[in-house]
């Protein structure tokens, strides 16, 4: 036997429950590099990566947040941005295309625009076998 729903009572209520749903997981892209989809900041966050052969750019774009409430750290192999505002947070893991110098990186945040600098260093160091 096949429920009817027109006579259900709670019909629109649950109706409006999906909807909502929906609306809030429509950000969400589980394909997505980083913590997924808009973040928060309305899908204006964007991050970029950009390589020469002795440096590696991240250009990360982060509307309404404030310089001080920017974390970023770096391993060597990827770069973690993290950001709030009173609103929402953001956080963000790049996996770099080439190995960096960690303590060569510099950064600057200008009108909502973060850039990280990198070097580049060497794939692996050599070892010796005695």
């Amino acid at each position: 036997m096949r429920r009817d729903d027109r006579d259900d009572p709670f019909d629109d209520i649950f109706s409006e429950i999906e909807r909502m749903m929906e609306g809030m997981a429509g950000g969400f892209d589980a394909g997505d590099a980083g913590f997924g989809g808009d973040a928060g900041f309305g899908g204006d966050a964007h991050v970029s990566v950009y390589e020469t052969e002795e440096e590696i750019r991240v250009v990360a774009d982060l509307p309404g947040v404030e310089k001080e409430d920017i974390r970023i750290k770096c391993d060597g192999r990827h770069v973690t941005i993290s950001a709030s505002t009173e609103t929402s947070e953001y956080e963000e893991r790049i996996e770099l295309p080439a190995r960096v110098d960690e303590h060569s990186a510099s950064a600057s945040f200008n009108n909502g625009v973060l850039e990280i600098e990198l070097d580049r260093t060497g794939s692996s160091a050599d070892i010796d076998l005695s």
